[in-house]
């Protein structure tokens, strides 16, 4: 079973995660925005917003969430990301298109739909960059004597 400090150590990181998501949200949200005014479909204007939105969330966690990415494998790893990332941006893009699709009030709105499908992706995405894209050394701060924490998934 996880000490405490891991625990508390993967809710903060979990936390910080959702924090830019948020981030990748309003990138999303604001491109989906663009699209829409530009009169493209909102299927095609989805399809543009998320791969921005990705790509931001790529660099803002690589550097300050998980602050491991690294110039020499920086391909490999946003290829992983984007990998990881794919089943729950699979969803949630899904789940935008099924709710736009049923033209109710409340429900077919693009912003309504666009919240429900990133927060369902939340929890995918998460799991998928922390298991499978940066899973350096473990995240925790420091021991309070000042030596390393034992190394967490993935290793090293």
């Amino acid at each position: 079973m996880p000490d405490r400090r891991t625990i508390i150590s993967e809710a903060r990181l979990a936390l910080t995660f959702g924090g830019v998501g948020l981030i990748g949200f309003c990138v999303d949200a604001a491109l989906l925005h663009l699209g829409l005014g530009l009169g493209l479909p909102a299927w095609a204007a989805r399809i543009v917003s998320l791969f921005c939105a990705m790509q931001a969330t790529f660099t803002i966690n690589g550097l300050h969430v998980f602050r491991c990415l690294d110039r020499k494998r920086l391909v490999q790893q946003w290829a992983g990301y984007m990998a990881a990332n794919g089943l729950g941006n699979f969803c949630n893009y899904w789940i935008f298109l099924t709710l736009v699709s049923t033209h109710w009030a409340v429900i077919s709105n693009h912003y309504f739909a666009l919240a429900v499908g990133s927060l369902s992706a939340w929890a995918i995405n998460f799991a998928g960059t922390r298991l499978f894209v940066f899973r350096r050394l473990d995240v925790r701060s420091p021991a309070p004597d000042g030596s390393s924490p034992a190394p967490g998934p993935g290793g090293p």
